[in-house]
């Protein structure tokens, strides 16, 4: 037995719920485990909690017993524990400290007095496992937020830990990178490390594991092979289902497929009127306006011929485009395509060297920051990055307070709406990942701009705020406002976005509909993406002739 809870119960110091309930659960070497569940549900503390960081490092109130391979982490300090279990934050930045990969990787090893040989061993193994090997003398900070990821994954790898702990790893990665992970994850469970993996996007993996561990409000509601807990309505704990477990049943049928594969074999059986079904399922967004708007011929971005680099290295590379009112436009492609330094340029944070950005007709060459920031509202793909104020409310209330647009009512209701009424006066460090995410929502969207970009607006988020997020777009593309979506979650993007710009190497190589964009394959192999399921599956079919 690898981790065994007995009884176990924990609240933070200045929160007065429970944030784990009475958890008894055991966890066995070389297992893999899927943990799911509501924002807020206990996740992250839970995974603390496996490590030791709670109660060592996380102060507050825990009740009952936490074994790691034998070992009370109450009796063992952290340092004691990390052999045993290594923990991959959420958050990648905050573990990464060193001046390059490479040392962030030694790190530890040299820590725990390791030999050198043994730690350039170690260190080869976990760079070529990880595919770090062209960014070891790179400086941490200078990387994306899906190559952080690696290099977080890489530094707990290389200590050989029994069992490996990731929070949200799939959220920063592109779908080459998400396979890469799968296959990391399958390689260290032959080698009998168990893994405990939290994650909202469970269609991403959930076929690659033994089991599926669902929290709410801190307890165990569900537990058990993750064919047996969807055959269970678990939508109600605010779980993302698989969308072709959600497809089957919005349309009455009875299987329960992980993969397009299994929903092919079972639709083979089926007569041709049911499968015509798929093309038009009750849920889906054309059929009930979902991707409608206030669209017209106004355009409100214009981007001309534009060239940016970064210390000589070429970022975006005569990239042209304009944007309509009223459109939601979302901007695809894998990590380092380009994606953020584009919509960077967008509010005059970086200027073009070549080319010609207009945001409602202003040059963003000859118009200030604080100007443009009055027009396009941003809420970046790490929400740490713009939290600066001492308590949630006057972080959402800087922008309109600052630029003189603040509207009380229109305030009230973003509180309402993003759920962030009981933390209005909490700091905002002191949120999780999700919650940080819809006050910078809320703080991009105070002052009621024209242009809104959220860079991976559904990272972190629960079904239930995926809904709302899409019943907000539609509303203010209702409004006559443009949205620009950077984003890998496709599955969502399919839903929402009318039109698809997906970038490759500082160009846009497809500008169309989302069934357009996935139909050029060329496009879509050269930006590293993947179909969504439903299109795949619906593609098979066609091809199948069935």
């Amino acid at each position: 037995m690898i981790l065994r809870f007995e009884g176990v119960s924990y609240r933070y110091p200045t929160v007065e719920p429970w944030t784990l309930r009475e958890i008894n659960l055991n966890i066995s070497q070389g297992q893999s485990v899927l943990l799911a569940g509501a924002s807020g549900s206990g996740k992250s503390t839970f995974c603390r909690t496996c490590t030791g960081l709670i109660p060592h490092f996380h102060e507050g109130e825990l009740i009952g017993q936490v074994f790691l391979d034998g070992l009370d982490t109450r009796q063992h300090p952290v340092h004691r524990l990390f052999c045993h279990a290594g923990l991959v934050f959420q958050n990648p930045d905050a573990q990464l400290f060193n001046q390059t990969v490479q040392a962030e990787l030694a790190y530890g090893l040299e820590s725990l007095g390791l030999a050198p040989p043994e730690i350039e061993r170690r260190l080869a193994w976990a760079s070529e496992l990880i595919g770090l090997g062209p960014l070891l003398l790179k400086a941490p900070y200078t990387l994306s937020g899906g190559e952080k990821q690696r290099v977080a994954l890489g530094a707990v790898l290389a200590l050989r830990p029994r069992m490996l702990l990731l929070d949200e790893p799939f959220t920063h990665l592109d779908p080459e990178g998400a396979k890469v992970l799968r296959g990391i994850l399958q390689t260290i469970r032959a080698e009998g490390i168990a893994a405990i993996v939290v994650e909202h996007r469970l269609h991403e993996v959930i076929a690659d594991f033994d089991r599926l561990l669902v929290l709410q409000e801190g307890r165990v509601v569900a537990d058990g092979p993750p064919r047996q807990v969807l055959s269970d309505d678990v939508s109600r704990y605010g779980i993302n289902l698989p969308p072709l477990v959600r497809l089957f049943r919005d349309l009455g049928w009875k299987g329960l497929p992980l993969t397009v594969s299994e929903a092919f074999e079972w639709l083979k059986g089926q007569n041709s009127s049911e499968m015509m079904k798929i093309n038009n399922p009750p849920s889906s967004p054309f059929s009930k306006g979902g991707l409608g708007g206030f669209e017209n011929k106004n355009p409100l971005v214009e981007v001309e011929d534009v060239w940016f680099s970064y210390n000589g290295m070429p970022a975006l590379r005569g990239v042209s485009f304009t944007l309509m009112q009223g459109e939601c436009v979302a901007l695809v492609g894998r990590n380092g395509a380009g994606k953020t330094t584009l919509v960077k340029h967008l509010n005059g944070l970086l200027k073009p060297a070549q080319g010609i950005v207009k945001i409602l007709g202003r040059n963003t060459l000859k118009t200030p920051v604080a100007e443009l920031a009055r027009h396009v509202g941003f809420a970046w793909q790490n929400p740490n990055d713009q939290l600066f104020q001492v308590n949630v409310k006057d972080e959402v209330l800087t922008g309109p307070r600052a630029l003189h647009a603040y509207d009380p009512v229109w305030c009230k209701k973003l509180f309402d709406r993003f759920n962030l009424n009981l933390l209005l006066n909490r700091s905002p460090f002191q949120l999780s990942e999700g919650q940080k995410k819809r006050v910078s929502f809320a703080a991009a969207l105070a002052v009621q701009p024209e242009i809104i970009v959220l860079d991976e607006p559904t990272a972190g988020q629960d079904e239930p705020f995926r809904r709302e997020l899409g019943t907000l777009i539609r509303e203010l593309r209702g409004q006559g406002r443009t949205i620009v979506l950077v984003t890998h979650d496709l599955e969502f993007v399919a839903e929402h976005a009318s039109r698809w710009m997906t970038m490759a190497d500082g160009q846009i190589v497809a500008d169309g509909s989302p069934e357009e964009v996935m139909t050029d394959k060329l496009a879509m192999k050269r930006a590293g993406l993947r179909p969504t399921q439903r299109f795949q599956l619906i593609q098979k079919i066609s091809l199948s002739g069935t």
